[in-house]
Parts: C-alpha cells; structure tokens; sequence
C-alpha cells in the first residue's frame, strides 16, 4: 500500500476510480471509516484519496505538538507522492482546517467541501470535542442524533469496532485535538476556490453560528444546515453526497 514521507513521517493513504482527484481529510481522532459512506458514491468518476493523519491508523505517530500548518504540509506530501497536479478537497472538523490551510499554502486545491468546520479554533468547544474521544462512555452521543443511534443500533456497533480499529487515541488524538483548538486561520479572503460549508443543527463541537460565519467569510463560500450533531455528514450521507458530487460535475465540466 502506498506511503508518502513528510521528513521522518511515513503518511499511508489508498487510492481508487479514475478521474479528477477528490481527496477526503479526517476529523480529530478518526480513521478512514469516516469516509465509507462517501467514498463508494464518488470513486468511479473520481479518483478518491483518503489518507490516515498522522496518529492515526498506519500513519506513524510521532510526538506532538502537531499543528494544522504540518497536517496540510502532510496533505501536500501524499499529493505529491501520488502524483497529483489538482484535488478536490473535503474535509470534516480539524480536515475542514486543513483543507482551508493547504488552499491557502499550496497551489493544488479546486475547490472545498467543509463539514463541521470553523475558522477558528477558538470556536470549538474542547469538553465536548474532548467527549467524542474512542474511550469517553458517550463517544457517539456527541456524533450522531439519538434518533439515528436508535434506529440502527448493529450500524453503531459496527462503527465502535471500525473505531477501536482505525482512530487515533492517547497522546496523538490529543495532538490532533490541540491542532484544532489552537488553529490560527490565513486571510479567508485570500481563499478563492469553491467553497460549501455543511454544518449540524446540533452540533455540540462547533455552533452553527461559526460554520455560518466561516461560509460568510469566505469569497466563494456557501452554507448549508443539516439536521444532525458532528457527523450529521454521515448521518444524512446520502444529501449531503449528492451535493458533492454536483459540486465537483460543476467544476470539472
């Protein structure tokens, strides 16, 4: 499987389809999986990429402190490794952020899908953040609505699993953790890619004030309120797809 090297950081990433490059970047703490019900819909037409963060998953871990400068400076290796001129880049949480730092650092980012992500780390609440974590009781509450926790509680199973699997714990989810709350963003004005910010109604993380506020802030930004908490993305996989993949047929006509 391929690796790209940031230094002395080996990054794993897998890619599949064909096609413009869509390139899918994770929350604090979580693994691939967070991408499954997206991926299968997109790769095909594109060429999806999903890379594990470092400290998570086969990416190595190595001490903090991280920060969202080095996460998207990681991005720009696995691109580069897979020889990639131009992504598409879609990204939740602390991958919103690092999608937003690599459009304004690098030169390869066509356009952005934000999901549960803020302009600042100053408006992510760190205790609820912190409650998402693999080890906390009530790790889902704070993910999914009690309505779709219930409704599928073998689906909830499943994704406990693919988390004792996948995500990051100990000292690199809390390196991720601290990237996120501390992140500093570049002049979103100076972000001028396509840009579709989706945020929960009931987000505990991030408010949708803030998510408002970052789509606001940026030149070609648009929000969007979707009924559901932090992963509301997932739990409403099917709309929220559909507008991705409208957005990147628009962009790639």
């Amino acid at each position: 499987m391929p690796t790209a090297r940031n230094r002395d950081v080996s990054l794993y990433y897998e890619a599949d389809g064909d096609g413009p490059t869509v390139v899918f970047i994770n929350d604090v703490g979580y693994g691939a999986w967070l991408w499954g019900w997206h991926y299968d819909a997109v790769a095909g037409p594109y060429e999806t990429v999903v890379w594990d963060l470092r400290g998570t998953g086969r990416s190595d871990a190595p001490g903090g402190p991280y920060d969202v400068g080095t996460l998207a400076a990681d991005l720009e290796a696995v691109l580069a490794d897979h020889g990639v001129g131009s992504a598409h880049l879609v990204g939740a949480g602390l991958g919103g952020m690092v999608a937003l730092e690599y459009a304004h650092q690098y030169n390869r980012a066509r356009s952005l899908t934000l999901y549960c992500t803020v302009g600042s780390g100053d408006a992510v609440d760190r205790a609820e953040l912190e409650a998402l974590a693999l080890d906390a009781p009530s790790s889902l509450a704070g993910a999914f609505s009690p309505a779709f926790r219930e409704h599928d509680p073998d689906l909830m199973e499943r994704i406990a699993g693919w988390r004792a699997d996948e995500d990051a714990t100990g000292a690199a989810r809390d390196a991720q953790a601290n990237a996120m709350t501390a992140f500093d963003p570049p002049p979103l004005y100076e972000i001028t890619q396509p840009a579709e910010v989706y945020y929960g109604l009931d987000d505990p993380v991030v408010s949708p004030d803030a998510a408002q506020s970052l789509a606001a802030d940026l030149p070609r930004g648009t929000g969007e309120a979707v009924e559901g908490r932090h992963c509301c993305f997932v739990e409403h996989a099917p709309a929220v797809t559909d507008r991705l993949l409208a957005l990147l047929d628009e962009q790639t006509e």
